[in-house]
């Protein structure tokens, strides 16, 4: 935990200067204060997590962490686990949606085999393997607290490793059978939240499938018994390992003035954990899209973060924060090209 907490302490409240700056610069541009909307909510928050007046990223990276589930074995996916190490290979080579959105974005895709139960080879892979899955929430806890700690260590390691190449930007995907399960534990371990209301559909599952699968969390909730004044203890009990390694994206994103733009319900789950465990990490956070997913508005609120998009996606991957990075490009041009009233001799009254 110690590498962990050495993150956590980087952690600085945004610049306070630089947000009145970016306010400053919007409000002299021409047109009605505040007629931008998110959009100037956007720049303004840049600019405060940069210290910058007018940030640029030209470097942008969606780290996409895979890891399988031994909850998979309940029957809570309409999906077999062997579909985790498939979409590995699928997003190496360059054809699920996260790909494509991301070359639309100008973004890189990093993929990361933090836990996938499966031998992967491939030269864009990124391998740090912790074990082979996590156990069965449903019967034991998913990992120790020392393999929490440690897949969240590798999240921020590799974060750190990108920010060296250049990269400012950042988001968060995911990739893991039955991490919807995992997610909505967190969500219920970590508030009042009743199962019902954490419980969605996942891959696609009917009803009755929805109806076993809130069991199944009761069950892992039960067994596991997670501290809810302990975000660690509730990672390791009914967490995943990829959301492990998102949580250190986010926390060094923080650490190093950048924003992380969060994707829909698993990232978000990700990102309560890192609020809990660094609450001055959570304005480094941009909320990208409002997914579809059951729960995942109340994940939001607990966390304390709005969305850029309702496009009722439910994918996972990355792609709402992937598609979101043309509204933060778009932020950063409105600041850089408009006009301002002065320059272009237009009357404020």
């Amino acid at each position: 935990m110690k590498i962990v907490e050495t993150f956590i302490e980087r952690i600085q409240p945004l610049d306070a200067r630089q947000i009145e700056l970016a306010s400053r610069r919007l409000d002299s541009l021409t047109k009605p204060p505040g007629s931008l909307g998110k959009l100037e909510d956007i720049a303004r928050q840049l600019a405060g997590i940069t210290g910058e007046t007018i940030p640029s990223f030209e470097k942008k990276a969606v780290i996409v962490m895979a890891g399988d589930h031994g909850v998979c074995a309940e029957g809570v996916s309409a999906f077999p686990a062997e579909v985790t190490p498939q979409m590995v290979l699928n997003f190496l080579s360059g054809g699920a949606a996260v790909n494509v959105l991301a070359r639309h974005a100008g973004a890189q895709v990093v993929c990361v085999d933090i836990g996938v139960n499966a031998d992967l080879e491939h030269p864009e892979l990124v391998s740090r393997k912790i074990k082979r899955g996590t156990n069965n929430i449903a019967l034991e806890a998913a990992m120790t607290r020392e393999e929490a700690a440690q897949a969240i260590a590798v999240g921020a390691q590799i974060t750190e490793e990108l920010y060296a190449k250049g990269y400012r930007l950042f988001a968060t995907g995911e990739m893991g059978i039955g991490n919807t399960t995992a997610s909505a534990s967190i969500l219920c371990a970590l508030t009042e939240l009743d199962v019902d209301a954490a419980v969605g559909s996942g891959t696609g599952i009917d009803e009755a499938k929805r109806i076993h699968k809130q069991s199944v969390v009761r069950r892992a909730l039960e067994v596991n018994a997670p501290d809810a004044n302990d975000a660690l203890d509730v990672l390791s009990k009914v967490g995943g390992l990829e959301i492990a390694g998102l949580v250190g994206v986010i926390l060094a994103a923080a650490a190093n003035r950048c924003p992380v733009v969060i994707d829909g319900y698993i990232s978000s789950a990700a990102a309560l954990i890192a609020a809990r465990l660094a609450p001055l990490s959570v304005p480094y956070m941009l909320g990208s899209h409002l997914s579809q997913e059951r729960g995942h508005h109340k994940m939001l609120e607990a966390i304390g973060l709005g969305s850029m998009l309702q496009m009722d996606m439910r994918l996972g991957e990355g792609t709402g924060a992937v598609l979101s990075f043309s509204l933060i490009d778009a932020a950063g041009h409105i600041m850089r090209e408009m006009a301002t009233f002065e320059s272009a001799g237009v009357s404020r009254s």
